[in-house]
């Protein structure tokens, strides 16, 4: 039996403690009190993501970067988050949750100081890489916290605070990040605004954060992980620079793919066969709900982060805003995300359903895709903004409530892989549609292009894939880009839209299983494991 651990030391029996060593249900007090570190660490994780969004068509252009690196400057974070969440979320079951939201937070902030730092197109997406693995570790770790304090029953209640601050960050982060492009200080100020709020979230944390660690034997899946990383990456390289590097056709395209599928291929084997600790136990997959539910985040990546990434440069580079301006388009989309969340969390927490939710979220979000589909250089930015809502509100009813439906099948032994895995699957989805679309908008905004200053008599046997500075253009030339850049943005909604329909399809098949509200499966409440419970 685990050695005693004080009432105030601790929140929860080590995992295989009998039911009568679980201590009482945290009130909501403490569970906030023991939240608000996490809550400030996602807000500068997400902050991290929505504070460069509008600097970055500024920040290609003075580092005279292309098409594929301002895909490149996003799609390095997706890759380290997608390939380093499922590992944080299995050391969540082996180590010390709050020393692992604080390393998080470390590696998060050297990144940010060198994006800052940039001198180069190439250093920047290195620096990107780093704070992508600090933002995966934050992102796994919230859900896991929160599973680890909370009944799924009462889950929604605080899913809502977690849809709120991503909401707030997303408001606020392309806001705060126009002024700054706009200051004195430029687009390196994006990077080093986050610093100061990682530092506060840091000490907080070791205030507030106190959680009971169960420590045994540990076997960390390294060749696993190489394996994912290795594979994915080989895959996203093949999609980001086939057809402006090398031809769909040839034959690095051709050793490119079959050398990423063999390496996944490899890959699913060690997870199957060989780890002892998998990063991805491939047991979760039997349940059907979490198939179901992982399968519905690959598919929402692909459509959300893949067309809505593009959604600043379409400001900017069609309809000619600043960066500022660009911002303050985005409050459509998140205010809906921020109401949708908190709303459909609290009714959750009330009725205990939530496939309803999950299904109505899912047919908003192709309506709103399905409507964005249509926008151009010259739609009333009034539609694009009321179409924008109603993907937020689609949005916010659908990503955090798949979280829940997972949590709620699964043995808290298993919480931190399960809950890192529909995460994972969402920045997979979310990379492979960042890199895909992207090249998309390149080959087509670069076939436009072309094609309009032919017809001018333009000499076009010189023109570079870079991105030029729109203002500096003579009008006629700035009009061609921004009809461009307009209705390839529409095209990618449209190419967007079968996922998120596939997403749905997933959704639908999901079976409703009655909130639990117990923290731990009652199968999993058995004769204790031989552990060691230690204070965080």
């Amino acid at each position: 039996m685990p050695q005693s651990v004080p009432q105030s030391d601790t929140h929860l029996s080590p995992v295989g403690a009998g039911p009568s060593d679980l201590p009482e249900q945290m009130s909501h007090g403490q569970i906030l009190e023991a939240l608000s570190g996490l809550l400030l660490a996602m807000f500068v994780a997400m902050l991290s993501s929505t504070v460069v969004t509008n600097a970055l068509p500024r920040i290609v252009s003075d580092l005279q970067g292309s098409q594929t690196g301002y895909t490149w400057v996003v799609v390095a974070t997706l890759l380290s988050m997608t390939a380093s969440t499922p590992i944080w979320g299995k050391l969540a079951d082996l180590f010390s949750k709050k020393m692992l939201v604080q390393s998080a937070l470390v590696i998060f902030s050297v990144g940010s100081l060198i994006a800052a730092l940039a001198p180069s197109m190439e250093v920047l997406i290195g620096a990107r890489v780093i704070q992508g693995l600090g933002v995966g570790g934050l992102t796994a770790l919230v859900q896991v916290v929160i599973a680890t304090m909370v009944t799924p029953r009462e889950r929604g209640r605080y899913s809502g605070y977690l849809g709120a601050v991503f909401a707030l960050a997303t408001v606020s982060g392309p806001l705060i990040g126009g002024v700054i492009v706009d200051s004195p200080l430029g687009w390196r100020g994006c990077f080093f605004v986050a610093l100061p709020v990682a530092v506060a979230a840091f000490a907080l944390l070791q205030k507030t954060l106190h959680l009971p660690v169960v420590k045994r034997e540990v076997h960390i899946d390294y060749l696993g992980a190489t394996l994912i990383v290795g594979g994915v990456s080989l895959l996203l390289v093949w999609v980001s620079l086939a057809g402006t590097q090398f031809a769909w056709g040839s034959a690095t395209s051709f050793a490119l793919v079959v050398a990423g599928l063999a390496i996944l291929t490899v890959a699913v084997y060690v997870e199957a066969r060989v780890a002892v600790e998998p990063i991805i136990p491939l047991r979760l997959f039997k349940d059907r709900t979490t198939a179901l539910a992982t399968g519905a985040s690959v598919m929402i990546g692909v459509a959300m982060f893949g067309a809505t990434v593009y959604l600043s440069e379409y400001f900017q580079n069609s309809r000619g805003m600043s960066p500022t301006h660009a911002g303050l388009m985005s409050i459509a989309m998140v205010g809906g995300l921020l109401v949708s969340s908190i709303i459909s969390g609290r009714i959750i927490s009330d009725t205990g359903l939530w496939k309803r939710w999950l299904v109505g979220g899912m047919v908003l979000v192709i309506v709103g895709i399905g409507l964005l589909g249509t926008i151009d250089a010259y739609t009333n930015l009034f539609q694009v903004g009321l179409y924008m809502a109603l993907l937020g509100i689609g949005l916010g009813a659908t990503m955090q409530n798949l979280v829940l439906s997972v949590q709620n099948n699964t043995a808290q032994s298993d919480m931190g892989a399960a809950s890192s895995v529909v995460a994972f699957f969402r920045s997979m989805g979310g990379s492979i549609g960042v890199s895909a679309l992207g090249a998309l908008l390149s080959h087509q905004v670069a076939q436009k292009v072309t094609a309009g200053l032919t017809a001018m008599g333009v000499d076009t046997s010189h023109q570079s894939g870079s991105i030029p500075d729109l203002a500096t253009l003579p009008a006629p030339i700035r009009a061609l880009y921004e009809a461009s850049f307009g209705e390839a943005t529409g095209h990618l909604f449209l190419v967007a839209m079968p996922f998120a329909v596939l997403a749905l399809v997933c959704v639908v098949f999901i079976q409703e299983v009655p909130l639990r509200t117990t923290i731990d499966k009652d199968s999993d409440l058995s004769p204790a494991v031989p552990a060691e419970l230690v204070r965080d």
